[in-house]
Formats: structure tokens, sequence, C-alpha cells
């Protein structure tokens, strides 16, 4: 089976590193791998941009899944990217062999995962990174930077510099500098057959209601009523969100001539296209907010103030982002509970 990744432009690297003459050193392969969500991975990627900070000559790899890899092929700051989904299903020789092959000085493992943390070490990778907090690096790490998650008020992006102690990075970094040094800037472009979704002559917000269970949702009542009281002549709205969220509210979008109903319809590369081309997209803590926070647009964060979903944890990272609470003391799980009129004021005091 081959292996699928992407390599951006590593090899003029090489050659530039080449020409620096023989008393530089051997040019250093480090792999980030966050094997779990789009979210997830968005604040994971300003350690790759940290990373080529500190040691500019570095190729930077990330490991992730097939569905969020083009999330990570936005960062610049990214040489190669690896799909996990297609790695794992080698026989476990032929795996070990391949990653071998890669010659990885330094394997970072900011999702804990049992399987790529016994691949990471039966490949002999030199420095194999794991918070100790994650009982399976115990056995399968080498170094083992101690912090906790659970408990820490830090944002989820600098939590994810504690991994780079090792390196002998052991800055804090500012959610400003995060946001920078995320690198969200190799957006694919918008597609003819959604250019016309974007009215140039109105200000286009994208409605996301569902989260993949990811964090509380707004109910989609909601989204509805604030859709009907946002002015039509001003605003043009889009519905998004995968196939099977599609089939949860579909029908109870509003047939109005200033809204498109683009849910179940939109691959990641079309989605990420359009939110960079829109002007504000509102929604709970899910991949697609900490999309748009990072693409610079004006973002609408839906959350309750309590852990383990509080904003100071989980908020987008960027520069225009207005978050919206919840009213506390409702049950886990529960719905937020927030009034239309209250996330159309946020709209209009970003736009």
């Amino acid at each position: 089976m081959a292996i699928r990744y992407f390599n951006h432009n590593v090899a003029n690297q090489n050659d530039n590193h080449a020409c620096a003459g023989k008393n530089s050193r051997q040019q250093r392969r480090i792999v980030i791998s966050r094997t779990d969500n789009i979210g997830d991975v968005a604040l994971t990627l300003p350690l790759a941009g940290v990373l080529k900070k500190f040691s500019p000559d570095t190729v930077v790899t990330f490991l992730g899944r097939s569905y969020t890899l083009p999330t990570v092929r936005c960062c610049s700051h990214v040489d190669e990217t690896w799909d996990w989904s297609t790695i794992k299903d080698l026989p476990p020789d032929e795996r070990i062999d391949w990653l071998k092959k890669q010659n990885v000085d330094t394997f970072i493992h900011v999702f804990p995962d049992k399987l790529i943390a016994q691949w990471a070490k039966k490949a002999q990778v030199k420095q194999r990174i794991g918070n100790a907090h994650a009982l399976t690096h115990w056995t399968t790490c080498n170094s083992l930077p101690s912090y906790t998650r659970k408990r820490s008020d830090l944002h989820e992006s600098q939590l994810n510099t504690k991994l780079l102690a090792p390196l002998g990075i052991n800055e804090s970094f500012s959610l400003s500098e995060l946001g920078d040094y995320a690198g969200f800037t190799r957006l694919p472009p918008l597609p003819e057959h959604l250019r016309s979704t974007v009215n140039t002559e109105k200000r286009t917000v994208i409605l996301h209601p569902k989260s993949r269970g990811s964090a509380p949702e707004w109910p989609i009542e909601n989204y509805v009523e604030l859709a009907k009281i946002l002015d039509p002549n001003i605003y043009q709205l889009i519905f998004t969100g995968t196939a099977e969220e599609s089939a949860s509210f579909r029908e109870k979008i509003p047939a109005q001539k200033n809204i498109t109903d683009l849910s179940g319809q939109l691959s990641l590369d079309d989605l990420i296209a359009l939110i960079s081309a829109s002007d504000c997209l509102v929604a709970a803590s899910t991949g697609p907010l900490h999309i748009a926070g990072l693409c610079g647009i004006n973002t609408v964060g839906l959350y309750r103030d309590e852990r383990p979903v509080h904003p100071r944890r989980w908020s987008p990272l960027g520069k225009r982002v207005n978050l919206v609470l919840a009213e506390q003391g409702h049950s886990e799980g529960a719905a937020l509970n927030i009034i239309p009129s209250a996330v159309k004021s946020a709209i209009e005091g970003l736009l």
C-alpha cells in the first residue's frame, strides 16, 4: 500500500540547507502528531510556527487523520503532512520500516495514541516527547514534560507549547502570538461554483449550527430566529454542516431569498475557502469556528463559561473574535441558553 502524504517544498529547503556550507549541522526533522478533530488540530498549528522561529531549517511534518489534513495544509510552517488513516492500515513491520526511512529526529505526541507512541518507539525515533500525564507515554517516550490539561486555566494552544520544553523552548506565548504562529495563509481558492454564494453587495455570514458533539450547541431554532431578525438587505446568510448534521436541521431553514443552504454539500477545502471569503461565522466551539478565527474573519463563538468547555481553554485564535456566553447553572451537555438578539448584537458589533 502506498503512503499518502504531501510534501510542501521540502526539496527546495534541502537544497538551500546544503548550500549553507560544510559546517551546517544536519537538517532536523520533527513530527507533530495530533490525530483527533479539526478544532484540536487548528489549535496545534502554532507549534509548527514556533519550531520554525527557533530553528528555521527544521522540516516540520504533521501526522493527522485524512479528514483534518486540509486544515493542516493551510499552515505555511508545515512542510509535510502524513495521513494516519492510510499509515495505520500497513502491516506493523512495514509501518515501522517506513518510519525508519523518514529519518525523523523528534516525534511530538500532542494527542496521546498508544499505537502511534509504540510505532515511534519501535522505529527508534531518537527523541519521543509526550505528556507525562498520559500513562502510555511512560513506556514509549523518553522526554516527558509534566503538566496537567484538565485543571489548567491555560488555553489549549498554550498547553501544547509545554511539549516543546525538551527542545529548549520554554517561553510563555500570548494567544495573539500563537494566532500569528499558526501561519494560516496557504488558503484554497474559492471554487467557481461557490462564488455566486458570496454576495459582494452584502455582508456574508455563515451559520454553522452543529459541533459533531464536541461542545454544547445552540439549538437550531435559535439560528432560525437569528436568520429572521438579521436585516435581509444587509446580510447574506449561508448554513453549513456535514451531510449527517444537515439531515437534522435542513427542513427547518427558512425559505428566505437571502439564505443559502450549503449544508452537506462542501468538502473541507471548499468550506475553508468559503469561510475565508466571508465576512463572519457564527458557531459553537467546533472546527469551523477555529478555522474562521485563523482566517482572520469576524468570528462569533457561542460558549458556556464552565469547565471543561470554557472559552479560556477553547476560544478561537484570531484578532477578530467575539464570544457570547450562555447563562450558567445548566446541566453539563445542555443546550446553550443564549437569546438570538445577543448574537445579532455581536455580529453587528464586529461588522
